[in-house]
């Protein structure tokens, strides 16, 4: 991804998110030059990858194969003693048929919530090992209720509707057509996208980036180590 179309990106979830009514804790919008001038007291920030999260999952088409995050808090995986929170939120844009390609997780169960904007479609399969099950029945909560659907399901949230997916249960989601851009809240616990993401298709997690200009903001994998 060019840097350029990353500055593009971040500009417009801003203006999405304050249609919507959203409000995001500070550190989003630290620029390089804070950056630059920030110690310790930021580790939780840089160690637990909070902030922005722009991917093409390597496929060189984001609003094809893509995702906006925006991780506002997280625990620590690997370092529960610093960090012990064993939650962790994220605030997410999903454009209109922007997939995010089928995967699972191996620690983290999550729920994913429309919180307004279109809807939201999320196709299921159980897994049997690396591999999708096309056979078993899919056993889920929705917003409190236990749901039965058959392999390969899509689900359509509406805004206000959510869905709790256990480790292991494969998920590939998307703004429904013609209903516009959707925003997701993920309540999750602690979350790890270096280690705890298996995808069905091999995929890249985090963008090779072209420099043609100046970042607006660094991501989440991008923070300058402390002064």
């Amino acid at each position: 991804m060019k840097r350029s179309q990353i500055n593009r990106i971040m500009r417009d979830t801003l203006d999405f998110l304050q249609q919507q009514h959203v409000c995001l804790p500070p550190f989003v919008r630290w620029t390089p030059e804070q950056w630059a001038a920030k110690g310790h007291e930021c580790d939780e920030i840089r160690d637990n990858m909070l902030g922005w999260d722009i991917t093409d999952y390597g496929q060189g088409d984001f609003s094809r194969i893509g995702l906006l995050l925006i991780t506002t808090r997280n625990g620590n995986q690997k370092n529960p003693q610093a960090y012990p929170k064993p939650y962790a939120e994220k605030v997410m844009v999903v454009g209109e048929e922007q997939v995010t390609p089928m995967h699972y997780h191996w620690s983290k169960m999550e729920d994913i919530i429309n919180r307004g904007g279109g809807n939201l479609v999320i196709k299921l399969y159980n897994s049997i090992g690396d591999e999708l099950d096309t056979a078993s029945d899919i056993h889920v909560s929705v917003d409190g209720v236990r749901r039965t659907f058959p392999a390969g399901y899509e689900l359509v949230l509406q805004p206000g509707e959510s869905i709790t997916l256990p480790q292991g249960l494969y998920h590939r989601f998307w703004g429904q057509k013609g209903h516009g851009p959707v925003l997701v809240m993920e309540v999750s616990m602690c979350n790890d996208d270096n280690t705890d993401n298996n995808f069905y298709d091999k995929v890249g997690r985090f963008p090779a980036i072209e420099e043609d200009e100046a970042p607006l903001y660094y991501l989440c994998n991008e923070y300058p180590a402390a002064k």
